[in-house]
């Protein structure tokens, strides 16, 4: 097995601008509507969760050509979303590969002029758009002692460093890659739904007070070490992903999902 201290999914907070939060996205220029999937992450938990504005959902799934994730992880995705969502129209994934802009390791900025280059499923009046991006390089927040799978880094978008979870895959000792795959997707995915205390209000106090915007309950898919190196040994043989625990699904409901 690969030899790693720590393995951190991290959700991102640094997308902030006060026009954001006055813009609809459903009308006006195309500028005004990208701005309503340019927030802070969390911030469109209640329209992600409830059909109280958005009867859709369409995931625009992008990968760099060799680096598509598992069907089975994207099946396994979408069976998250629909258990924890209200999207009576319902969901629709649109998936896509694009040549590899070649600047890996990964800055955050970076990430951010993929997604403004080459996203093209914004906010409409009744469908909310969510982009998935599938990078084929590092993260370049990168250390020795902790590498980054995966980050939520917008209210409707995230990143998979699918090339580094590559490396920590399907090897003899290591996690099988559809369940390190599902795992790191839904626990970003997790984070864009506003967990933990990250944009859906706590039912009860669960929130890890060492590790912030992250579920104290160790076998909670939003635990912090999730995909720390002890988290690795724990999903090593088996054959399904972490699941939320009682805590986190009680404040998704309370926050409009299922």
């Amino acid at each position: 097995m690969k030899k790693i201290m720590t393995i951190l999914v991290v959700f991102g907070l640094f997308v902030s601008c006060s026009k954001e939060d006055t813009a609809d996205g459903n009308n006006g220029d195309s500028a005004n509507i990208k701005l309503a999937n340019q927030k802070n992450t969390g911030s469109s938990s209640n329209d992600l969760l409830s059909d109280i504005t958005f009867k859709s959902m369409v995931i625009e799934l992008v990968y760099v050509e060799g680096f598509e994730p598992a069907q089975t992880s994207i099946n396994n995705f979408v069976n998250f979303v629909n258990a924890r969502i209200f999207k009576p129209n319902g969901i629709t994934v649109v998936k896509r590969a694009i040549v590899s802009p070649g600047t890996a390791p990964y800055s955050n900025q970076e990430i951010i002029d993929i997604e403004d280059k080459n996203r093209t499923k914004y906010n409409t009046n009744s469908q909310i758009a969510v982009w998935a991006f599938f990078a084929d390089g590092a993260s370049e927040g990168n250390t020795n002692s902790a590498t980054i799978l995966g980050t939520a880094y917008r209210n409707t978008s995230f990143v998979i460093y699918e090339a580094t979870l590559r490396d920590l895959s399907n090897s003899p000792f290591e996690p099988n890659r559809a369940v390190l795959e599902t795992t790191v997707i839904t626990h970003e995915f997790g984070h864009i739904l506003g967990l933990t205390n990250l944009g859906t209000t706590m039912v009860t106090n669960h929130e890890d007070t060492a590790h912030a915007k992250h579920c104290n309950v160790e076998s909670c898919l939003m635990y912090w070490a999730a995909e720390s190196g002890s988290g690795l040994d724990n999903l090593i043989g088996a054959n399904a992903a972490p699941q939320l625990d009682a805590q986190c699904i009680a404040d998704l409901q309370a926050n409009g999902g299922k």
